[in-house]
């Protein structure tokens, strides 16, 4: 197989968006990508002047997603693939443009902003002739990858109980009213959808929890407040989870907990042991084996397990975080894409989150909604 860069698009993340800088600092890093056109931002003139400033050729820089799709796929040297980076609202729109044209999605999440938009996404991914990944980034942590082997090879035994938290603390006050375009969006139900902070964090947490444990949850009691006056989306959540099998698990996401910055955790307890690990302290993974003392795994240490191992770039002791673990998806996606196009299976211990996942993920936040609408009564996921 050809080890030429995939020739990569970019749908949204302009000048100003955070989440396009990392999407492309991610691509970057192992070399697998070469972005060569972009739809940058819905405004034409933002569009044209992004895809200046990073050097995109001006017939390679379009004023929407739709012209673009419908050009470079007819392009000899199109785009083979296409990350998208948009509010909400577009990632359906934009990803059903591609996937039609057989080019291979790169999505960030939530999947959808509804879950109609979701289910009718998945049967477009499935009749097309491309690929789907979904960016939940926090699965490319070495250390996490490190805990779903330990689960799956039950070295805590029968999963009892987890826990998930996601507490930030940028919306504390206002932020929408104060031209704060992040802030914007995302408490904007017409660009975010139904859930705000369950959403925007909580899709993450719900996620990861499932990615490292592989409980599929079957009902939620949720209980979502929104403690900002006038704020129309919930910014802060608290969900009961039962899984199939019967295991419990209680989930928080929370962007008004001020002394909170970025601070995904997980803690899952079973019959042998259990094991804790921290977003914003990576490196690490606490095991403690029941009636044992606390160990402490460490990333490249001894007893990394082989897929923990895939996922690490420097020795032990050299500390990778945020900006890496989002490479490693663009990563496994540039092997499965690669594959793809030679006719061949997926390589052996490639992961990504899918658009199956993304579908649980939206299936989640509907749940979530609907449940604290009545009064956190039980619902079915």
């Amino acid at each position: 197989m050809s080890k030429k860069p995939i020739r990569l698009g970019m749908v949204g993340g302009g000048n100003d968006a955070f989440i396009g800088a990392v999407h492309r600092v991610a691509a970057r890093v192992d070399g697998e990508y070469e972005l060569i056109a972009g739809a940058l931002s819905s405004t034409p003139e933002k569009a044209r002047a992004s895809g200046a400033a990073l050097g995109l050729a001006a017939d390679r820089t379009y004023d929407d997603f739709k012209s673009m799709a419908i050009r470079e796929a007819k392009l000899k040297e199109g785009i083979e693939a296409v990350a998208i980076v948009t509010p909400n609202h577009m990632h359906a729109p934009v990803a059903r443009e591609f996937l039609r044209r057989g080019i291979h999605v790169i999505c960030d999440k939530p999947l959808t902003s509804t879950l109609a938009d979701a289910r009718k996404l998945v049967k477009v991914a499935e009749a097309s002739d491309a690929l789907f990944v979904l960016t939940h980034n926090y699965t490319g942590y070495p250390m996490i990858r490190q805990a779903r082997d330990m689960i799956a090879s039950a070295t805590l035994g029968d999963i009892r109980v987890v826990q998930a938290e996601y507490p930030q603390d940028w919306l504390t006050e206002a932020e929408e009213v104060n031209a704060n375009k992040q802030a914007e969006w995302r408490t904007d139900p017409a660009r975010s959808g139904a859930g705000g902070c369950i959403g925007d964090i909580g899709t993450h947490a719900f996620n990861l929890l499932s990615f490292v444990t592989g409980l599929d949850a079957e009902s939620l009691s949720a209980d979502l407040q929104s403690f900002v006056s006038g704020r129309q989306l919930d910014d802060n959540a608290h969900v009961m989870l039962r899984f199939k099998g019967g295991a419990r698990g209680m989930l928080w996401s929370s962007q008004v907990a001020p002394g909170n910055e970025n601070a995904l955790k997980i803690r899952v307890y079973g019959s042998k042991g259990g094991l804790e690990w921290a977003q914003e302290d990576p490196n690490y993974l606490w095991y403690t084996p029941f009636g044992e003392p606390k160990r402490l795994l460490t990333r490249g240490g001894t007893g990394a397990t082989p897929s923990a191992n895939r996922m690490t770039r420097t020795p032990g002791g050299h500390p990778e975080g945020y900006l890496e673990a989002f490479a490693n998806i663009y990563t496994e996606a540039a092997a499965a894409i690669r594959s793809y196009v030679a006719g061949e299976p997926i390589p052996s211990g490639v992961q990504f989150p899918t658009i199956h996942d993304g579908l649980r993920g939206v299936q989640f936040i509907d749940a979530c909604v609907k449940s604290s609408e009545r009064n956190a009564a039980w619902v079915v996921v």
